[in-house]
């Protein structure tokens, strides 16, 4: 068998035992009983699956790195070229992160025993496919950033989907009656997984593709074309299986049903996953070319320059980045189907915490997808005025939306012992971590405190050169400014939230460390990440220097009107918490006809008549 062909096949074996190794995690994670028989079999699945899977990403590595460098693995040259081919070379580097990722994963699934566990066993796979989405096709095309986010978002959605359909046929043989309720909460998953990989791939397609004629006319789109006809199977299989298996099971349990229905399911994706291998070793019809003539911004980020910031780009211009997209989407889509069901049963949820939701929402897509993205990327104030967006403006209605008390609202609790979205959500807001994030006082220091990390370390380079980098800092961000906003204005669960009084200490504390971050930069003579902003070779606009100075002025305005908006959010906390407070004691002394004033008056009575025979 030729290399090229062997590489497609360890790269489709890879693939899908990455797939199986995640798929069986989330077995263990939500959709059996932890110590169950079907627990431990998807634990055991989950040992074996990562075992071949480190094995065979050892394999590709090594296989590959002899097709690239066209060395034979006999070659008495072949080590030094591998030792160069994964120090120097960036792709080599990326397959070397992809075996350490499935070689820790093997290492940490042989401890998974809990929902936990197997939750921390996923890290590495989540590392795998980020890496992975380095290597693609598309990673090399104008869009880069798009290309990666959408190919890691196609991994997710492929590898859960094959993952969970092949964990549950392997489960069929111990689930007996609880075979309807894992394949109903296994549906759930693929469901979600099907529509990432379906959007993902529309974008890899337009990126890879010149027109819909290459659908056709080459062998890249002909095999496309096949992946997406077995894709529709897939698809069609699940709605059908939904609307009339999954009742029959419900009604009658079947084992022989069971096994047939999910290993036709995983035979159908594990063939999909087969031509998606043969894609990713294809050449598509948009070549993977160097640009001519790049310019300095292209050099740096990967994007031309844009053009003279004004108003209209500000507002209208935007750079879809299809994970956070995505991600938002789906939180605006939940949100509204949770009060749907709330309203439906008959429990009230203000409206107006869904449109604060959905403001909320639109204020993010805006900041991740529109002039914050693309200005951010080219100057100093646009990144601030990014970063002030995502830990000030954006949490505040956010959390006004009380997301998380919605939820735990909305969402059936589990009553098998199993842990559904409810438990999960229940354990994080419960954990240690979490509670020790939430803590109003360290809250506030990681608002304020994230400001001098952030810019003055090396991770203000990284998040600015990284595309994964810059994904962390947005997350990051969004969530110190909700975890304050909550603190202080929220009704979300949490930790003890100090008294009234102290709620404003420490807002106006972090007010001020805001506005001497903001004068120390804007009257800095020192560039941050020179050889970043000090070379995109901006036309337009002031010289680096100065533009770090406006960013600092921009630090210290847009913070002052969000600070003033949550003084008005404590105060009229404030305010309610002392009107609730007084109709609770008129309540109380109609109850008990006034008691607790009359045992005061005779208290005075008898300091008064005490004070009489002195």
């Amino acid at each position: 068998m030729p290399p090229e062909s062997v590489v497609t096949v360890l790269a489709a074996l890879r693939d899908i035992a990455m797939s199986v190794t995640a798929g069986s995690l989330v077995a263990v994670m939500t959709l059996t009983v932890p110590g169950s028989k079907a627990s431990t079999r998807a634990a055991a699945l989950a040992r074996y699956a990562s075992i071949g899977w480190a094995v065979l990403a050892v394999a590709y590595l090594l296989v590959e790195a002899s097709v690239i460098t066209l060395v034979p693995l006999t070659d008495p040259a072949y080590g030094a070229t591998l030792g160069q081919f994964i120090t120097q070379i960036a792709i080599g580097q990326a397959f070397l992160q992809m075996a350490i990722a499935a070689v820790i994963a093997s290492m940490v699934s042989a401890l998974v025993r809990t929902p936990v566990q197997a939750a921390w066993a996923m890290v590495p796979v989540a590392w795998s496919i980020g890496w992975q989405a380095e290597t693609g096709h598309a990673a090399g095309a104008a869009d880069h950033h798009l290309a990666v986010s959408a190919l890691a978002l196609h991994m997710v959605g492929a590898s859960l989907w094959l993952g969970v359909v092949v964990a549950v046929a392997w489960l069929g043989p111990v689930l007996d009656s609880d075979a309807a309720a894992v394949a109903r909460r296994m549906s759930r998953v693929a469901a979600w997984a099907a529509s990432a990989v379906v959007v993902s791939g529309v974008i890899n397609a337009a990126l890879r593709m010149t027109g819909p004629s290459d659908l056709w006319s080459t062998t890249y789109g002909r095999v496309l074309l096949v992946k997406v006809a077995a894709m529709g199977v897939a698809m069609g299989l699940a709605v059908w299986h939904r609307r009339t298996t999954l009742p029959r099971l419900a009604e009658r349990p079947s084992r022989r049903l069971f096994t047939r229905v999910m290993v036709v399911d995983a035979a159908v994706l594990i063939f999909v996953t087969g031509l998606a291998a043969v894609l990713s070793n294809s050449a598509p019809p948009v070549p993977n070319t160097a640009v001519p003539d790049p310019s300095p911004a292209f050099l740096l980020t990967g994007y031309e320059l844009p053009p003279a910031p004004t108003v209209a780009t500000w507002f209208l211009d935007y750079r879809l980045e299809i994970l956070s997209a995505f991600v938002l989407v789906a939180m605006a889509f939940l949100y509204l189907r949770w009060t749907t069901r709330l309203r439906r049963r008959g429990d009230g949820w203000p409206w107006y915490r869904d449109v604060s939701w959905l403001v909320g929402i639109a204020t993010m897509l805006w900041i991740t997808q529109g002039g914050p993205a693309i200005y951010g990327m080219v100057t100093f104030s646009g990144h601030m005025v990014q970063h002030m967006m995502l830990v000030m403006v954006a949490p505040i209605p956010l959390t006004f939306a009380a997301p998380v008390t919605l939820a735990l609202r909305a969402l059936p609790p589990r009553t098998d012992g199993s842990r559904g979205p409810r438990e999960w959500i229940r354990g994080l807001v419960e954990s240690r971590w979490v509670r020790f994030f939430a803590n109003p006082v360290v809250a506030a220091v990681n608002f304020a405190g994230s400001l001098v990390v952030f810019y003055y370390s090396p991770i203000f380079h990284f998040a600015l050169a990284n595309h994964a980098g810059h994904l962390w800092m947005v997350l990051h961000f969004t969530l110190a400014g909700y975890f304050f906003a909550n603190a202080l204005i929220g009704i979300d669960p949490g930790p003890t939230r100090p008294r009234y009084p102290m709620r404003l200490v420490l807002l106006f504390a972090t007010m001020a460390f805001h506005a001497f971050f903001g004068v120390s930069l804007a009257s800095s003579e020192v560039l941050l990440v020179p050889d970043w902003f000090g070379l995109m070779g901006r036309p337009w606009g002031p010289d680096a220097i100065t533009d770090q100075q406006w960013g600092g002025e921009i630090a210290w305005g847009i913070g002052e009107l969000p600070v003033l908006a949550l003084a008005i959010g404590v105060a009229v906390a404030w305010r309610r918490s002392d009107d609730r407070e007084s109709r609770r004691q008129d309540r109380q002394a109609e109850r008990d006809d006034d008691a607790e004033l009359r045992r005061y008056n005779a208290m005075l009575g008898r300091i008064a008549e005490s004070d009489r025979d002195d």
